[in-house]
């Protein structure tokens, strides 16, 4: 089976395409086994890139320890630069059909005609609690409290197809993730499980945030968390609606232009190797 490693800020993960060869029949075990930093490719997980009659190819994730998530933020920007490098679809404008529906990326090239920077028109947050899905109330989830590890947490939820909650802090260094992020990702609040974000305001038009990936522990990166944390801010009136927000693996830019309208996010997106992987 071949496969390619990529990333967008750090956050990768193994890219195997369905395009003109089989794949294995148990996904998440094959998720599991690729993702292994000591045994096998590693990763944070595993995204298969599949021929569609919506778009110009579709895309599933999975998460580290196997479960499938709806969708990746920093995953579908290197879904559409494999698309574009590799000629399924060498277009400055690609369709790629998600668990969140169909999104529409463009494509900026390098001088060597390979995608570099890809902005992702993300849709619409959904900010109905039944939607994200979260039992805590209102519509929006604003600053509502949750108590993990000892401590009562304020925090926002929003679904950019996939659940989180963000949280504003005032000094990200002082956060315990790897201790808090499991406790949330998991609380009874959250049915379908959670992405947990902390976010330090540094002015209306910057933050910085940390990550803790449901269903794979602290990553550099996270598209659709950086998405949510630009609609937080918004929504608690402590940043514009264009920001630039400072992941572990880098910046991404984003935007919330309206209300009612799609959340886009820039990044790069970048492929570091290829190889086979023996399949039983």
């Amino acid at each position: 089976m071949r496969f390619t490693k990529m990333h967008g800020l750090g956050n990768d993960y193994v890219y195997v395409s369905g395009f003109g060869q089989s794949l294995p029949d148990d996904i998440p075990a094959l998720a599991v086994a690729v993702s292994d930093r000591h045994f096998g490719i590693g990763g944070d997980g595993l995204i298969l890139i599949l021929p569609s009659d919506k778009a110009d190819a579709r895309m599933r994730m999975f998460n580290a320890d196997g479960s499938e998530g709806e969708m990746c933020g920093n995953g579908v920007r290197c879904v559409a630069k494999y698309v574009h490098d590799h000629g399924i679809a060498a277009k400055p404008r690609i369709a790629i059909e998600t668990g969140r529906g169909v999104l529409t990326l463009d494509v900026s090239a390098d001088a060597d005609g390979k995608a570099e920077w890809i902005t992702v028109d993300m849709g619409e947050p959904i900010l109905e609690a039944a939607r994200i899905p979260t039992t805590l109330t209102g519509d929006p989830v604003v600053e509502q409290p949750v108590e993990a590890g000892g401590t009562t947490w304020k925090g926002t939820a929003v679904s950019m197809g996939n659940p989180h909650f963000v949280i504003f802090v005032d000094d990200l260094s002082k956060v315990d993730l790897a201790n808090v992020g499991p406790l949330l990702e998991r609380h009874a609040a959250f049915p379908k499980r959670v992405n947990v974000h902390f976010a330090e305001v540094v002015d209306r038009s910057t933050v910085k945030m940390a990550t803790w990936e449901r269903g794979s522990g602290i990553t550099l990166a996270c598209g659709t968390g950086a998405c949510s944390v630009c609609v937080a801010g918004v929504l608690t009136g402590r940043t514009d609606r264009a920001i630039t927000a400072h992941l572990p693996g880098g910046p991404l830019k984003l935007s919330w232009p309206t209300d009612q309208g799609s959340v886009f996010m820039t990044g790069p997106a970048t492929e570091v190797f290829s190889g086979d992987w023996e399949t039983d």
